[in-house]
């Protein structure tokens, strides 16, 4: 009984390695030209990065560290437009992107704020998409700072409510100082009131916090 059964199953087997080999046959072209492409495609990749990506983040890399000297310097301009040698950031999100990182776009817009080009601040300042979260705060205020000198006050409000809600830290207290002044230019006053009881109650012990009362006192009276 077990001579059939061994018997059986080696003719299992052969059978399986037959189907297995006439399967193999029957495909072979097709299956070699797969793995030739999948490691063409490998192949590819790999150079990308190597001959390509990485060089351009290094040349972007070293093109970033002569324009954030000069916006450490408070030179602006330079720092936006370059100095004739060293590309400023504009022309290094035109080169290269985000390559040396996406603080290139907040640098640029901050720039632009600076310079009083308030519609191109909101431009780059809206591509930054860092991973601080402080950073995107101090995006988000600019924003609504670049949006308070176009006199467009309700977007203002909208940015600095979104700084506000984005870092649960001292910097929010001036997020929802500059929101409750929007709110006072709206005239909804008692938002005003509870943005500025919001910097008493939640940030006391911060520059806005010791002088919030007379807001208060102001409006309240």
């Amino acid at each position: 009984m077990s001579k059939n059964i061994n018997h059986h199953e080696q003719e299992t087997v052969a059978e399986a390695v037959n189907q297995t080999e006439h399967f193999i046959e029957k495909y072979k072209k097709p299956l070699i030209y797969s793995v030739i492409t999948i490691v063409a495609i490998a192949a590819v990749s790999f150079a990308y990065q190597q001959f390509y990506r990485k060089p351009k983040i290094n040349e972007a890399m070293a093109q970033s560290f002569v324009a954030e000297r000069y916006f450490r310097a408070d030179s602006f301009a330079l720092a936006l437009n370059g100095d004739g040698n060293a590309l400023g950031f504009k022309q290094i999100i035109s080169d290269y992107g985000d390559k040396s990182g996406e603080a290139v776009y907040l640098y640029a817009g901050i720039c632009e704020l600076q310079l009083g080009n308030y519609k191109e601040a909101i431009d780059y300042l809206k591509k930054y998409d860092g991973e601080d979260p402080i950073l995107q705060a101090r995006a988000l205020c600019n924003i609504g700072d670049a949006y308070a000198f176009l006199q467009d006050n309700k977007e203002a409000l909208n940015y600095y409510l979104k700084a506000a809600k984005h870092v649960d830290n001292e910097y929010a207290a001036g997020y929802l100082l500059k929101a409750g002044i929007m709110y006072e230019e709206l005239g909804d006053i008692e938002n005003a009131l509870k943005s500025y009881e919001e910097i008493k109650a939640k940030y006391p012990m911060t520059v806005e916090g010791y002088d919030i009362d007379k807001y208060i006192y102001r409006i309240k009276k």
